[in-house]
């Protein structure tokens, strides 16, 4: 993170880290998977293999892969104009993300019959389309943030920013206090304390919602969507 990123972007990166923990926290709660990230997914397949359920380690193994596709989506619209020196279309990545938040919650609410009860203990078929629907959209998210930060912030999962929190807490005992690399380590170990923070507290209000909205609280994360949109369209626009 620069010296230089102003305040407003920064928080607009907290808040689309705040809108990855809803994500993941209303994924969990309507399927019992986590869907802002893919190791849940290898871990299932594992399981599923040594049980002897091939059909289904294979169709948890799929899943993933439209993580993958929302990653290279955004990079055909935000990374590759970038490279080629043109605008990037932040507005078209987040755009299509908010529509498959819509569509998770306008389908859970249309096929409850199908889907089951919003948390209930169900088969992944009948739950692929929503997994399919918010893989996507945090592949989408996640493939922006990380083109337009420079490979430095991943807003859908906490590995990274965790690992390079404990790096950052160890070179501050390294750096001579007071010195220009103190400084900026300090300025970034507040910044990945924020993003967890806000990852955190995405999870814990997205539970909040879901639990008393079910499947209509994916609009929550839909409408943040749709404001990244916009607010990366009026910048191209301005």
């Amino acid at each position: 993170m620069s010296d230089r990123t102003p305040l407003k972007v920064i928080m607009n990166w907290h808040l689309l880290t705040f809108n990855a923990g809803c994500i993941n926290a209303g994924g969990f709660l309507a399927t019992g998977k986590f869907v802002s990230h893919v190791t849940g997914f290898a871990t299932f397949f594992g399981v599923d293999f040594v049980d002897d359920r091939p059909e289904s380690a294979l169709g948890i193994l799929s899943v993933p892969i439209f993580f993958l596709l929302g990653a290279f989506i955004s990079g055909i619209f935000v990374d590759r104009p970038l490279q080629l020196k043109r605008r990037p279309r932040f507005d078209y990545v987040m755009g299509l993300s908010a529509i498959c938040l819509f569509l998770a919650a306008g389908g859970g609410m249309v096929f409850l019959a199908h889907l089951g009860r919003f948390g209930e203990l169900i088969r992944l078929d009948q739950v692929y389309i929503l997994l399919a629907l918010l893989c996507l959209a945090c592949g989408l998210q996640n493939g922006a943030i990380t083109t337009s930060t420079g490979s430095s912030i991943r807003t859908t999962h906490l590995t990274g920013i965790t690992t390079d929190l404990g790096l950052g807490l160890a070179r501050l005992v390294t750096h001579r206090r007071q010195s220009k690399q103190f400084n900026q380590e300090v300025r970034s170990n507040l910044f990945r304390l924020g993003t967890i923070a806000a990852f955190v507290a995405g999870s814990a209000m997205g539970s909040w919602f879901f639990i008393k909205l079910g499947y209509r609280g994916f609009m929550i994360p839909g409408i943040i969507s749709s404001y990244a949109a916009w607010r990366g369209h009026t910048e191209i626009a301005g």
